[in-house]
Parts: structure tokens; C-alpha cells; sequence
């Protein structure tokens, strides 16, 4: 597979808000009798729809926090979140616009890819969440295993394929019933460098053919800007936005790009910028 990707110029000035923080505090320990901790204040955020943009900051600042009250995993204490103009905690939100990537693949050792990927489509189907016959879902289920790069393994169990490809079957897992949004936590945070930077490129053509909105933690700064339109900076707990940084290197993006003189500016103000955090 080719390791040039044939990205699009987005447009956000002329794209619609598709999640939008707004005064967001996330405080636990909001019982009288336990000591509350203020994860995040005063979060004010918009991510345009196809946007690319990336969250860092100190480990403890509310990275994650900030992604599971975009899932509505965590509601916000104060504050509202909205995707695609619709509160994540009203009745109007539908699941089926959130497709959510963590770090460690989730997959049933018993089952093959193709029914992993098919999973959430069982799961959300029981709860009344999407309607749709399963034989469109495997059909989509197969055309994801070759938009991932997993043509051939679509019978094959868990323990047969590397941790690079078990997180490919996790990100069909988040595509499977076509999410408008991908929420995706430190997703290549546990997988050597080699295979990281494979996965980066072959994000960035998923990215591309799939046109999503993707909110991307991270805490590998060079990871950031390489995929990012913008990068956004968390502080020290509790997490507030300190900086939203416009990544304005040419795509298509490629293992070239990293050895561009734009890319090591970038890269180096935000390594400066993030040590004055401490």
C-alpha cells in the first residue's frame, strides 16, 4: 500500500461546528463526604466538521475526561457538550453519531474480525439504537476490512494478528455503523514506533476516504502535528484550553513530512510550549 495520502484541503471557515464545548467543568467527588477534584474548567471548544484536531497536555490534565463527556461516558458538572447541534445528555443525541477508539484493542478472543467488527452493530441493534438488516452491516464489515488494510484476515482470531492489526479492527469496530464523529483515546499509545507511524499514514487515508470528524488524544507531541489541522493545549489540572495551534503543513501528508523544516518549527514550539506547562 502506498504510503503517499491523497488528503483534501478542508475548509473549516465554511464547515458547520460539529462538537461544540461550551463552559464545560468536569469536577468528581461532587458528594459532600468525599474530596472533589476539579478536572476541567472553563472549556470552551468548537471542532468543525472534518476537522482533524488533536488534545495534549500533563498527564492528569482531563485529556480523556474531555473525550468520555463528548461520548457521554461522563456528564459535565457544569456546562454543556453538543455534537452535531444536539446536547450528548438529550434525547435528541444519537449513539450511532460517536464512534469511540481507546488504546488497548477490544476484541473477543473467540470471535473472528469480521464479527468483532460487527459487534457493536449487535450491541446497539439490541438497545434500539440503529435499525438496518445485518446482512448491509456484514457487507459494510467486509468492505472495512480492506479500507483498514485486513484483506485475508477476516476469518482470523485475535490471537493470530499483531497489536498494529488488532487496532485496525478496532478502529472498523468505531466505523461499522458509519459515526459522523471518531473520539479516539491515545489509540497508538501502546504499539512500538515502526508500527505507530504505519498506523498514523493509514489513519490519515481513513480519515480521508471516510471525510470523519476525529477528536484525538495523545500525549506524542510529533504525533500530533503530523496528523493534526489543529492542536489544542490542555493545562496542568484542572485542564484548561491554553492554546489551539494551527497546523498548517501541506497535505497530502507522508514519511516525508516529518523531515520538512515547517514540520520540525511546529513540532518544536510545541515541545517549548509544553515544557512551560510544568
Amino acid at each position: 500500500m502506498s504510503n503517499e495520502i491523497a488528503e483534501t484541503p478542508r475548509d473549516a471557515g465554511t464547515a458547520s461546528s460539529m462538537i461544540t464545548y461550551d463552559g464545560v467543568d468536569k469536577v468528581y467527588g461532587t458528594d459532600p463526604s468525599e474530596e472533589s477534584v476539579t478536572a476541567l474548567e472553563g472549556i470552551d471548544l468548537d471542532i468543525e466538521r472534518g476537522e482533524f484536531v488533536s488534545v495534549v497536555g500533563p498527564s492528569g490534565c482531563g485529556k480523556s475526561t474531555l473525550l468520555h463527556l463528548a461520548a457521554g461516558i461522563l456528564e459535565p458538572t457544569n456546562g454543556s457538550v453538543e455534537i452535531n447541534g444536539a446536547s450528548v445528555q438529550s434525547a435528541d443525541h444519537e449513539r450511532k453519531e460517536v464512534g469511540l477508539v481507546f488504546q488497548q484493542p477490544v476484541a473477543l478472543e473467540w470471535r473472528t474480525v469480521r464479527k468483532n467488527i460487527l459487534l457493536p452493530v449487535q450491541i446497539l441493534k439490541e438497545n434500539g439504537a440503529i435499525d438496518g438488516d445485518m446482512d448491509e452491516y456484514r457487507e459494510r464489515a467486509d468492505e472495512l476490512i480492506s479500507l483498514v488494510g485486513l484483506d485475508g484476515f477476516g476469518d482470523a482470531y485475535p490471537n493470530e494478528l499483531s497489536g498494529g492489526m488488532q487496532q485496525r479492527v478496532t478502529i472498523s469496530q468505531a466505523l461499522i455503523y458509519n459515526p459522523s464523529v471518531l473520539l479516539m483515546d491515545e489509540p497508538f499509545g501502546s504499539l512500538d514506533a515502526m508500527t505507530k507511524d504505519e498506523l498514523n499514514l493509514e489513519l490519515l487515508r481513513i480519515w480521508r476516504e471516510t471525510e470523519k470528524t476525529i477528536l484525538f488524544i495523545t500525549h506524542d507531541l510529533d504525533e500530533a502535528v503530523f496528523l493534526s489541522d489543529r492542536v489544542v493545549v490542555l493545562s496542568p489540572r484542572p485542564g484548561r484550553v491554553v492554546d489551539d495551534i494551527e497546523i498548517d503543513l501541506d497535505r497530502p501528508r507522508n514519511e516525508e513530512t516529518r523531515g520538512t523544516e515547517r514540520f520540525v518549527e511546529l513540532s518544536t514550539q510545541l515541545h517549548q510550549h509544553f515544557k512551560s506547562l510544568k
